[in-house]
């Protein structure tokens, strides 16, 4: 057996501090967006994981332990699951991947910020991988691929409102 086939098979959510997602995973799913804020200021609204809810109408609920480092972990709400991520990479303001773990479903979750001119860009890719996935690949690829759509454009709201300069 490969290292990467005990790893899928493991029932931990050992991962890695490879910042990539499975490109070989049964769905992957991937956005982009250009932000009109500095890459800090988006950094800042992404890494306030408790924070989610308030601006990302599809997170119910976040529960942090203790602070936002590598390898803290946070629970997460969305849709119906609660999801266990463990933070993997930080390197501010310009990535956050985490892996995570809910429905027999593992995870990998990549955030990426570009300074472009003054401005942001963002790309955001993810990976599931398991039996769950492996059966429903179709409806959680569309699935995953409209919740990287629309949390993209959630931070680019809240991120441009919270980078505004007042009047």
């Amino acid at each position: 057996m490969t290292t990467a086939q005990t790893r899928r098979d493991d029932d931990t959510d050992a991962g890695t501090d490879d910042p990539t997602v499975d490109a070989g995973a049964p769905v992957v799913a991937s956005a982009e967006i250009e932000i009109d804020a500095a890459p800090e200021v988006v950094w800042d609204v992404l890494a306030a994981v408790e924070s989610w809810p308030s601006w990302n109408p599809d997170v119910k609920s976040v529960a942090v332990e203790g602070s936002l480092l590598e390898g803290s972990s946070f629970r997460w709400k969305a849709g119906p699951s609660t999801i266990r991520s463990t933070v993997r990479r930080l390197d501010r303001p310009r990535l956050i991947a985490w892996t995570g773990r809910t429905l027999g479903i593992r995870a990998v979750h990549v955030w990426q910020l570009e300074p472009r001119d003054g401005k942001t860009l963002v790309r955001t890719e993810e990976s599931y991988d398991g039996l769950v996935a492996r059966l429903l690949r179709r409806p959680l690829r569309k699935t995953l691929a409209a919740a990287l759509a629309n949390g993209t454009r959630y931070l680019k709201a809240e991120a441009e409102k919270a980078g505004a300069t007042p009047p």
